[in-house]
């Protein structure tokens, strides 16, 4: 059986007209359509396969179902369907696509319905949400049956180390360690993966915070380390100044940089290893270490205790930031007057109870200059004083933390 003629161009727009009509009839042979906007010579074909005759439009062809395939079986010996399967291409009908794309539907969510966290308010709220809905959507599309678990099984590991670290002070976990366990793969939560941004999505609702941007880089790797997940414990630093602290080895480091007025910069792998116990009862927070360095030149061991976020809190400052509220310290945070460090204070706040420090809407607005940076990003509440917001939003300016330095470490002299 010969059927090259249905595999060149003559026939190919009727061809392709009748599949589109049968799926979506689901192989029903009632009715019919009509090709439009053909030439003269491509409906001389489809005519003269047909033995109709053209009508008063030339460029156009009513073609039968019924009778399209009493042609092909007369001529070929096979219906329709025969015929598309026969070229390789069998006919996928509505009904059967519409059934098998809510079954692969099913398979890619079975993982987070019978996931013990399903239990919790965050992850049916990831699940839920429009972005995680389009999210299924296009791994259905993809027939990608294991982005999904997988970023389940991220997400259970994330959530169980938390729940033990909390208990136990375990060290953070590893980024690709991480991906390794879930998926086999070390660059399978890399920021360029779909899973890294489905994770991180639900790490947001785990943590209350926004999704990141894809092209936020700092606020992505923030979020991994809000939850304790670094990509190098060595790297992950906190600045501070005159932190006084209880325990060997790292909590004596900081006490004698404390006696002499000393900047000391503490790693992760510190903080785990030789835990230390802060002994201040009031440490200020800054985002900028040129604030925390003009306190070491002016005050040096008169400065009230100082650390220093160094833009996006790292996994060592929450380390360090919980250890001392653990122990009875109150903290207070200041920060850029941007939309970033409207974030960043506003996290600090909700996460340790920490007041906010000269970060009013009259101390933003007591710094504007008259030549000033323009505000970037996505905008931010500061719901500690909604005018801070309305008046940024206003002013559209920057105020960054190095010029109002003066003002903070006048603060910090008073301890």
């Amino acid at each position: 059986m010969n059927l090259d003629v249905f595999r060149g161009p003559r026939l190919a727009a009727l061809l392709a007209r009748t599949r589109e009509q049968l799926e979506r009839r689901d192989g029903a042979l009632s009715g019919g359509f009509t090709l439009k906007g053909l030439t003269e010579e491509e409906a001389g074909h489809v005519h003269g396969f047909l033995g109709t005759e053209p009508g008063r439009h030339p460029d156009r062809v009513p073609v039968r179902l019924a009778h399209l395939d009493a042609t092909v079986r007369a001529g070929y010996g096979i219906g329709l369907a025969e015929l598309f399967e026969a070229l390789g291409t069998p006919l996928r009908f509505r009904s059967r696509a519409d059934r098998e794309t809510e079954e692969l539907r099913a398979r890619i969510l079975a993982p987070a319905l019978a996931s013990p966290l399903y239990e919790a308010e965050w992850f049916r709220s990831w699940l839920e949400h429009r972005d995680t809905r389009a999210a299924v959507t296009r791994r259905v599309r993809k027939k990608d049956t294991d982005t999904f678990g997988q970023a389940v099984r991220v997400l259970e590991t994330v959530d169980a180390h938390n729940t033990e670290a909390s208990a136990t002070g375990t060290s953070p976990l590893l980024l690709q360690s991480l991906a390794v366990h879930a998926t086999g793969d070390t660059k399978a939560l890399n920021s360029d993966r779909p899973l890294a941004g489905l994770v991180l999505a639900a790490l947001a609702a785990r943590s209350g915070t926004t999704r990141p941007a894809d092209r936020d880089a700092q606020e992505r790797r923030a979020l991994w380390e809000e939850n304790d997940v670094v990509q190098d414990d060595l790297a992950s630093r906190v600045l501070t100044l005159n932190l006084p602290a209880r325990g060997p080895v790292l909590g004596t480091w900081l006490t004698e940089a404390a006696e002499h007025g000393v900047p000391l910069q503490v790693t992760l792998h510190q903080l785990v290893r030789f835990p230390p116990v802060p002994t201040a009862r009031v440490i200020h927070v800054c985002e900028n270490p040129a604030v925390l360095r003009l306190a070491a030149e002016r005050l040096g061991s008169e400065s009230a205790p100082l650390l220093c976020t160094e833009g996006w809190p790292s996994a060592a400052f929450h380390r360090l930031a919980a250890a001392a509220v653990s122990a009875g310290a109150r903290l207070r945070y200041h920060g850029d007057f941007d939309w970033p460090g409207a974030a960043i204070a506003r996290r600090v706040a909700e996460r340790y109870g920490a007041d906010l420090w000269r970060m009013s809407a009259a101390d933003y607005l007591d710094h504007v200059p008259d030549e000033h940076h323009p505000l970037e990003g996505r905008e931010r509440p500061t719901p500690w004083d909604p005018a801070l917001a309305e008046a940024m939003r206003e002013r559209g300016a920057a105020v960054f933390e190095e010029s109002v330095a003066p003002a903070l470490v006048g603060d910090l002299a008073e301890r």
